[in-house]
């Protein structure tokens, strides 16, 4: 879709926010927020540098951006407008309701086979029985596998010549990334341009700004390959009802991100208060919130899991009236699994703040605050909590990868998310029957695997580097 088509129909439309879209907007603008925080403070800002002059943060890092910027335009939702019978005629929308994300990729989303086909294939990957005329007159059914719909439609009815179809995919490929570089360097060269203008010593932390513009480099040329092949090929194939992995695969980081950054707002409210209430009061509270944690952590997470989900979807399937679309009723579900995932993560965090809360209670600031009369609630605010926050910035990052790995075993085993979603955990899911196939259909698990393992290696990674600048004791400041 074009850029004047896009904003005509964004012009248009119903705009449509489901309840996970609100909360991953508000996490983006609690981001943003801290990173005002953190250029405001010359304490956290020379902590900060430390973190992306390692090589390896600094590329998770903009991973992680690159997969978040996917995740925003895919949590915009709009119904689009249909055509009137006559001017006179009112406003209707239709019921299907898409992103943003959807509407950029409109090809990719609408342009179907039949079947399966493999990566950069221009036939089907099954066989179907065709009659051929033979010179006798006499007619022959073969099973062969028929042309692609879409994919190589540029190329003459028949076989495809070896040499045509190479040199169409290496054209489309030098193009893609010709294209892609110079987008880049547009973009990179406004970057330098701006820093110059808003910081006072451009040359400092050159690693990072190195590291940036190498990543983003290899980023956008992949992602122009990527489309030039897309113009007349499926780059990672289709699934069974001949829908294009690539497009399955970006809108599963949506899912993704989701899971792993929502649960922490119901994560980061119990874990603090009953982890820090736990540690600096210790006696009969101490002894209560033991209790709690204990208690919920004996429960088996998959069954309490298990239970929940099922128990949510008896109740969606019993009230269809409060959900105008089918996207809607799965949102609610998604939701529901991130509430319910919070409530059994939060144990592993409270019990690292109440070990860091029984020591540093006992800390000469804390003990001469309590001899001046200050109250507890100003003491765990302002004297240990702020000291704790490298344990739960380390522990939300660890979580994210934690979470994002929980759901693709969830939905492998059916209780994820909702089966009409794009996520990780459905492709692996629907790819079981598919490995079992002669030939053997690869390409979902391995496209889904490969991008879930990119987006959790990178969110491993920032965590190591944001543990080695903020422990002193650790071996990466050594």
């Amino acid at each position: 879709m074009t850029i004047h088509a896009l904003f005509s129909t964004l012009s248009q439309s119903l705009w449509v926010w489901l309840a996970t879209d609100v909360l991953l907007w508000l996490l983006f603008v609690l981001f943003l927020f801290s990173v005002v925080v953190i250029v405001r403070s010359p304490l956290q800002r020379a902590v900060w540098q430390k973190v992306f002059r390692q090589r390896l943060a600094v590329v998770s890092t903009v991973l992680l951006a690159i997969a978040a910027c996917f995740a925003l335009l895919d949590s915009i939702h709009l119904r689009e407008p249909l055509p009137r019978l006559t001017p006179e005629a009112s406003v209707r929308y239709s019921v299907e309701v898409n992103s943003v994300l959807d509407l950029i990729l409109t090809d990719l989303r609408k342009n179907h086979e039949k079947t399966y086909s493999a990566p950069l294939a221009v036939n089907l990957a099954a066989l179907e029985p065709v009659t051929v005329s033979m010179p006798d007159g006499a007619v022959e059914v073969r099973r062969e596998a028929p042309r692609l719909k879409v994919a190589g439609s540029i190329f003459p009815p028949g076989p495809v010549n070896d040499t045509t179809y190479w040199l169409d995919v290496l054209q489309r490929v030098s193009f893609g990334a010709l294209g892609g570089a110079l987008l880049f360097a547009l973009l990179w060269l406004g970057c330098l341009m701006a820093r110059r203008v808003l910081t006072s010593n451009p040359q400092s932390n050159r690693v990072a700004w190195r590291w940036v513009g190498l990543t983003l480099g290899v980023v956008f040329i992949t992602g122009g390959v990527f489309t030039g092949l897309s113009t007349n090929f499926h780059v990672f194939g289709t699934d069974k009802v001949g829908q294009d992995v690539l497009y399955q695969v970006l809108k599963s980081l949506r899912t993704a991100l989701v899971i792993g950054l929502v649960p922490t707002l119901v994560t980061l409210p119990l874990g603090i208060a009953l982890g820090l209430s736990a540690g600096y009061f210790r006696g009969k509270v101490d002894d209560v919130i033991q209790y709690i944690y204990t208690t919920v952590s004996a429960v088996p997470g998959v069954l309490l899991i298990a239970a929940s989900v099922l128990s949510i979807q008896v109740m969606i399937d019993n009230h269809p009236e409060w959900f105008a679309t089918a996207v809607e009723r799965g949102d609610i579900r998604l939701l529901a699994l991130c509430i319910i995932l919070g409530m059994t993560s939060w144990t592993g965090i409270a019990r690292l703040l109440r070990g860091e809360a029984l020591k540093m209670r006992e800390y000469d600031y804390v003990q001469a605050a309590r001899a001046f009369g200050v109250g507890a609630g100003q003491i765990l605010l302002r004297h240990v909590l702020p000291n704790v926050f490298p344990i739960i910035l380390i522990t939300l990052v660890m979580e994210f990868s934690s979470l994002v790995l929980a759901e693709a075993v969830l939905s492998y085993i059916g209780i994820g998310v909702d089966p009409t979603m794009f996520s990780f955990g459905l492709m692996i899911n629907n790819a079981r029957m598919e490995l079992s196939r002669d030939p053997v259909v690869w390409w979902s698990l391995t496209a889904a695997f490969l991008f879930m393992v990119i987006l959790v290696l990178a969110a491993n990674l920032l965590a190591d580097a944001v543990r080695d600048a903020l422990d002193p004791r650790s071996e990466g400041q050594s």
